[in-house]
């Protein structure tokens, strides 16, 4: 298993038609999208984009559709060229990569889930899983035995002879997880990997990966415009509109407090008990106070929380951390704040 990686996305930039470069200078000094395609027939894809990405975390890049999530995925492996920028992976400019250096990056380095699956109507379940080690070079017992571990990890033991055609759209996604984790890249990109399935295949594909990344701590880009998605799954979530990030933090961050009126429209409807955390609205402990006898874990929901206060008539939960330390408390009234957005809960 691979160790795993970071990404630092800086200064990118993308313009799309004939003279890119030319208007590079305009865009960074405030020229907006509408008026670049007005005055030079010129689309405005990404506009300074600044993201940090953890190793071993998932990044999710949310927006509408426009946006520019799925054109700033692409510059991770750099199926598109950038415009203007860097995106440094293990202390390499992936823009300046040479054409054999950047096979050999994708080869290794990264893999791709997509949208529509990508995979090979004519190859079994096992052969496709298998493709990425075979352009490798693996042996095919080797690979084959590789494959059949993600097949099984991924749910699919028993249709490793099958065809993509003879399988639902759910267990097509699998495959083409199944296929990405055995290349062992330590960067999976996922583009809308589940946006084309059922809500409950969807939010199953979602659970596999969350199973699978506490084994597998891969550095994840997740692609989607479903918030519900992003808060579920992302470490952190950078939120796109007209190319540019306008707000990027944790689902706490940006459910109690939206950057601007356009993603406090985005999170208004969220239920917020089941995503915010105890730990983002608890009272810290001072150490002298007493504390209440009944605890309550900090990355419990605050749907948890108020569930057991309300059940056992408390009025307020000692807050522990993994270790079972007490770190904070979680009032009645911070909890029912927090559930219903007042002011009270982020003050």
């Amino acid at each position: 298993m691979t160790d795993p990686i970071g990404i630092e996305i800086r200064n990118l930039y993308k313009i799309f038609g004939p003279n890119p470069e030319t208007h590079v200078a305009a865009v960074r000094a405030g020229m907006s999208k509408a008026e670049l395609q007005a005055k030079h027939h010129h689309v405005l894809g990404l506009r300074d984009i600044n993201i940090s990405i953890a190793p071993g975390s998932i990044q999710v890049i949310m927006g509408l559709s426009g946006s520019g999530k799925s054109t700033l995925i692409r510059h991770i492996n750099r199926l598109i060229e950038p415009t203007a920028g860097e995106i440094v992976i293990e202390g390499r400019n992936v823009v300046e990569m040479s054409r054999d250096d950047l096979r050999a990056f994708r080869r290794l380095k990264t893999a791709m889930v997509f949208q529509k699956f990508g995979l090979l109507p004519h190859r079994t379940v096992l052969d496709n899983t298998a493709y990425g080690l075979e352009v490798q070079g693996m042996s095919e017992a080797e690979r084959y035995r590789t494959a059949m571990r993600w097949i099984e990890r991924v749910g699919l033991k028993g249709f490793e002879k099958s065809y993509p055609s003879q399988l639902s759209g759910g267990m097509q996604q699998r495959v083409g997880l199944a296929r990405a984790l055995a290349n062992d890249a330590p960067i999976l990109l996922m583009d809308e990997a589940y946006s084309a399935l059922d809500p409950l295949i969807r939010y199953d594909m979602q659970t596999v990966l969350l199973d699978l990344q506490q084994e597998v701590r891969k550095t994840i880009v997740f692609i989607t415009h479903d918030l519900d998605e992003a808060l579920r799954i992302g470490d952190r979530i950078a939120l796109l509109r007209d190319g540019s990030v306008i707000q990027q933090g944790t689902a706490q961050d940006i459910v109690m407090r939206p950057a601007d009126d356009y993603v406090a429209n985005f999170v208004q409807h969220v239920d917020r008990g089941k995503v915010l955390k105890v730990g983002a609205v608890m009272v810290a402990h001072q150490g002298s106070e007493p504390l209440p006898e009944a605890s309550i874990a900090a990355d419990a929901s605050i749907a948890e929380a108020l569930q057991r206060m309300a059940a056992s008539r408390l009025q307020a939960l000692q807050v522990q951390d993994p270790d079972g330390q007490p770190v904070g408390i979680i009032p009645f009234q911070n909890a029912i704040n927090a559930y219903t957005g007042s002011a009270a809960a982020t003050a």
